[in-house]
């Protein structure tokens, strides 16, 4: 009988050490990040991302970096349209294994998966300006 009351005390010190946080255990569902793709729009959706990534002071795709990369996106969405509708931006973006293609943006951590995301569905609506 002994044994067993120390066993029974043995068994609930080791369980009751559990140390997860609660809001680890349970998200709270409304903090979801989602990623809307539903109406994307050059000017409130694509251009944020290009500023961000491609056109930084410094970067490929300003004035600047034009004279090395040969496409300027800052000036006008033309350039950026180009690519577009080659395939050469998605497949860049995407960091697909593709002879002649780079992994973009240079010397930066790739795009995220929404950021990915809203591109593409913008290329395949044909890369409007809007």
């Amino acid at each position: 009988m002994k044994r067993l009351i120390i066993l029974a005390v043995l068994f609930l010190a080791v369980s009751s050490c559990y140390n997860d946080k609660y809001d680890k255990l349970y998200p709270n569902p409304t903090t979801t990040v989602t990623c809307d793709t539903s109406a994307i729009k050059y000017s409130q959706d694509i251009l944020p991302i290009i500023t961000a990534n491609c056109t930084i002071a410094g970067g490929c795709h300003d004035a600047a970096g034009a004279a090395t990369s040969g496409f300027d996106y800052s000036g006008s969405v033309t350039v950026l349209q180009g690519n577009a509708a080659s395939g050469a931006l998605v497949t860049d973006i995407t960091w697909q294994p593709t002879r002649g293609h780079n992994n973009m943006p240079k010397n930066l951590p790739k795009l995220s998966d929404c950021d990915i995301n809203k591109i593409t569905r913008w290329v395949n609506e044909g890369a409007p300006n809007n």
